[in-house]
């Protein structure tokens, strides 16, 4: 697979607006400003194929990238509160749209902030996955804004807080420095080529 290969294929605000399910998509999933789009970027080599914002919730679409043979699919970030509801409604609508849709999605990648505790919404995110069966693996981003005492803290954390997610994969990763995004490749082209 040739990530570097990675182009931007289409934006969807509306669930009507999907493209059809023609090949394996990985789903990227996670609160406003967690960092899917730098994650995307880190994983393709490509400093602006999904835009970033230092401003929270500007994702509102669910954006797809082509890859050799499948498909990332960046879902809008959830949890930010300074959306009017008719905006939280239509996201809604949006990333559930896209969920019942048949589509050959092979791995959610749940990103959660590792210098804090999941929120409600990763919560419900989490059990949501759990409910309908979907696959999905935790990847803890911005590991390097934590020094070694604070990531030993956090990690043990974890492990209590998603205790109730039995054998749960997490993976520490950070857009600054590459960690964890050759291991996070592995597993994505595993789940692909499945």
């Amino acid at each position: 697979m040739r990530w570097e290969n990675a182009t931007f294929e289409s934006a969807a605000g509306l669930s009507s607006q999907l493209p059809s399910s023609s090949m394996p998509e990985i789903v990227f999933s996670g609160r406003s400003n967690v960092g899917k789009s730098s994650l995307i970027n880190r994983l393709t080599g490509r400093k602006s194929l999904a835009r970033t914002s230092a401003t929270p919730g500007k994702t509102a679409t669910i954006n797809f990238y082509r890859l050799d043979g499948a498909r990332l699919v960046d879902l809008p970030g959830y949890g930010y509160a300074r959306v009017s509801d008719s905006e939280r409604r239509r996201w809604s609508e949006l990333i559930e749209g896209y969920f019942n849709d048949e589509r050959d999605m092979r791995l959610v990648v749940q990103l959660l902030d590792i210098r804090h505790t999941p929120s409600k919404d990763d919560f419900q995110m989490l059990e949501y996955m759990v409910e309908r069966e979907i696959p999905f693996i935790a990847v803890l981003t911005k590991a390097d804004k934590l020094n070694k005492t604070e990531r030993a803290q956090r990690l043990a954390a974890f492990e209590q807080e998603l205790a109730d997610y039995e054998g749960i994969f997490t993976l520490p990763f950070s857009s600054s420095n590459g960690e964890g995004a050759d291991e996070l490749r592995d597993i994505l082209l595993e789940a692909i080529e499945d």
